[in-house]
């Protein structure tokens, strides 16, 4: 239920909705149903524009990335967050992690080999019929970027269930400080939630959004600038979600 509720209120579902609301209030309520139909289809206009979508994540990027070399700082775990999965990828013999998954094992994989430090990762199953998104997690880590995975979280449906589970699991190894892995849009929710789990959190954010360059290319509308400013919105939604029902 909740999945759907998102899906009806999100981009580009939700803005598509608001201007049928418009089309539909059009004959009776001229002025409001003109208003809808604005309202939902310039805000999805809007939010295909790249400076638009870039200013959506970047609002979000507070942490600083670790540097590329040298020494990391002391940690008792790495932690790889999860994000969505491919449930059919025949080339890789069934399902498999999502592009987005991928980018946060590659970076965690380059962090394990400069730290030697143990490997978590964290993900449940998104469906009933679903593998666990942390045995895909282990299994990418283990056979295309050959570092050992030492726990894989489970049960996990969200980003709080990422550190309450996580935080189980490493509170029974000794664990209590911990490198953690996500997008840097995604990482301010992330970190509450393991701070407020217990764990000492050291951000390792990847995946920086860049301002776009200063040309039309900017304002000019792009299928990838609206999954962005999605992307935005929801962890946005999800900050406001978890400081009122914190």
């Amino acid at each position: 239920m909740a999945h759907l509720i998102e899906t009806l209120i999100m981009p580009p579902v939700g803005n598509l909705l608001l201007a049928l609301v418009g089309v539909a209030l059009i004959r009776g309520r001229r002025k409001l149903g003109r208003l809808c139909m604005v309202l939902g289809l310039g805000s999805l206009l809007l939010l295909t524009l790249p400076l638009v979508s870039a200013a959506l994540l970047i609002s979000l990027q507070t942490a600083d990335p670790l540097p590329p070399t040298g020494p990391l700082p002391d940690a008792d775990a790495i932690v790889i967050l999860g994000a969505d999965f491919r449930a059919i990828a025949p080339e890789m013999g069934g399902a498999t992690v999502s592009p987005l998954t991928l980018e946060r094992l590659r970076y965690g994989a380059r962090l394990a080999r400069r730290a030697e430090t143990p490997v978590l990762v964290s993900g449940g199953s998104l469906g009933p019929k679903e593998p666990p998104l942390a045995g895909l997690m282990r299994k990418t880590l283990q056979e295309e970027f050959n570092v050992e995975v030492r726990w894989a979280e489970k049960r996990s449906l969200s980003t709080r269930d990422n550190a309450r589970y996580s935080a189980e699991i490493l509170s029974e190894a000794g664990c209590a400080r911990v490198i953690l892995v996500t997008h840097a849009w995604h990482m301010p929710r992330a970190r509450r939630a393991f701070e407020q789990a217990g764990l000492k959190v050291i951000p390792a954010p990847m995946g920086i959004h860049p301002w776009p360059a200063r040309d039309l290319g900017a304002i000019t509308p792009f299928s990838r600038a609206l999954l962005e400013s999605t992307w935005g919105i929801h962890e946005w939604v999800g900050r406001i979600w978890y400081r009122l029902t914190e």
